[in-house]
């Protein structure tokens, strides 16, 4: 398995943060890696929504499809599947000041002949960790102003 974490802090609090973060349609405008990311049903976004989500990392794109599996005021943990990977996406949100403190973390599991990839998948999601952080903190700290 492959994790990589940040904590970072942002200018919005978490009753932003926790509502935007939790449509994972949003992620195109925070995570560098996604190309589109889809609702696949409707209604209020809660715990069992999900959205097909094209990602291009390292030049190689791939599609998974991504279930809100826990939302609450300080937590949502996305799980993103496909046949040869599963992305679990925990974020943790707590209150910093007047904005909010984000530990963000990406726990990437290949199955079958794509574990051979996990030694170099580790260097690629670590540049794209560093990709991540910044780019949610500017989206994020955008929501405050």
């Amino acid at each position: 398995m492959t994790t990589v974490s940040r904590t970072f802090t942002v200018e919005a609090p978490p009753q932003t943060v926790v509502p935007y973060l939790a449509d994972f349609g949003n992620a195109v405008q925070w995570d560098p890696g996604t190309e589109s990311c889809t609702r696949n049903d409707s209604g209020p976004v809660q715990v069992g929504a999900n959205w097909h989500n094209t990602s291009k990392i390292a030049g190689i794109s791939t599609e998974l499809t991504y279930t809100l599996e826990q939302l609450t005021d300080g937590l949502i943990v996305l799980v993103g599947r496909n046949d040869t990977a599963t992305s679990t996406e925990t974020i943790e949100i707590t209150p910093s000041g007047t904005g909010s403190s984000i530990t963000y973390t990406n726990d990437l599991e290949f199955n079958g002949a794509a574990k051979l990839a996990a030694p170099l998948a580790k260097v690629v999601f670590e540049k794209l960790g560093n990709d991540t952080e910044k780019q949610m903190t500017e989206v994020l700290n955008g929501l405050a102003r």
